[in-house]
């Protein structure tokens, strides 16, 4: 195994592949590139995000102790655009060091995924 390449997929489990596709394409703003009954295959820049049908029965909870981060160039605007589409925030927009603050937000099956970024 070649490991130097780094991460080519992201596997997610959902509940229901379609409703999480239409959140992370709709509210999120990734692109689909793929989508069956069971999968969504979504461009994250280098990395896909894979939504999972099989994965999100085999496992309960679903949300594990993982968390997307998002670069944004501005977390507020970014926070602003997503809330108007119908993200969920669980905190508030806070500093997380010098220059670099954060806002988290979940998705239909409670995984977190956290803007980053200037204010």
């Amino acid at each position: 195994m070649d490991t130097s390449k780094g991460i080519s997929m992201i596997m997610l489990g959902v509940a229901d592949p379609a409703a999480s596709a239409a959140f992370y394409r709709d509210t999120a703003g990734f692109a689909i590139h793929h989508q069956s009954a069971e999968f969504a295959f979504l461009g994250a820049g280098a990395v896909t995000l894979v939504l999972s049908g099989p994965l999100g029965t085999a496992r309960t909870p679903r949300a594990g102790a993982m968390e997307l981060i998002l670069p944004a160039e501005s977390v507020e605007a970014s926070r602003s655009a997503l809330e108007s589409r119908g993200a969920r925030f669980v905190n508030a927009t806070h500093e997380v060091m010098r220059g670099k603050w954060a806002a988290t937000f979940a998705d239909p099956d409670g995984h977190w995924l956290t803007l980053f970024g200037p204010k």
